[in-house]
């Protein structure tokens, strides 16, 4: 009788979805105060879908665990989707963030993901399998992943971009391509 006056225990299982989740940066900050320095962590975390939808957050905590999940919960909230075409980006763009500057450059199929660092992971959770990047200025991780979302989001569709231009879908396309369609 004692099973049925029980309280159903409550499960924590944590929301799977169809992301994944990259832990960027994990800094140790300070803020000076009267009787010393405080210190906090900083997390700096991207997440994706691999099909396009991406998000940056960051998470500041007492607790390393607590900044993560801070950090978690602001890139799921900051979802925003990037034009790619196939495997890689259909154009060049480059971004900007205070000192830092990315270049994204895309590449045809096989190349891989030519970046390092912050670049890298938010490249991979994007999607983009295939590209080449330049990083220039500033090295700050947080500033250069920043600009790196800056490049994404100044990519425009081949459509959008052909309309613009006054020219033909098919004059856009990286060479790669037009190849395939005259063989």
């Amino acid at each position: 009788m004692a099973e049925f006056n029980k309280k159903p225990e409550k499960q924590d299982f944590e929301q799977q979805d169809a992301f994944e989740e990259r832990v960027i940066e994990i800094a140790r900050v300070a803020k000076v105060v009267k009787g010393g320095r405080r210190f906090q962590f900083r997390v700096t975390v991207v997440v994706g879908d691999k099909k396009g939808s991406i998000g940056m957050g960051v998470g500041k905590a007492n607790a390393v665990p607590d900044a993560m999940r801070k950090a978690s919960e602001r890139a799921r909230k900051d979802l925003r989707v990037v034009n790619l075409a196939s495997t890689t980006i259909p154009h060049e763009s480059l971004g900007r963030v205070a000192g830092a500057k990315v270049f994204l450059k895309p590449a045809s199929p096989g190349t891989g993901v030519i970046a390092a660092g912050g670049v890298r992971a938010v490249l991979e959770v994007a999607g983009v399998r295939d590209i080449l990047t330049k990083s220039m200025g500033s090295a700050n991780v947080l500033n250069v992943v920043m600009a790196t979302f800056d490049a994404l989001d100044g990519l425009r569709s081949p459509q959008v971009e052909a309309a613009r231009r006054g020219k033909r879908v098919e004059d856009i396309l990286p060479f790669w391509e037009r190849r395939k369609q005259h063989a």
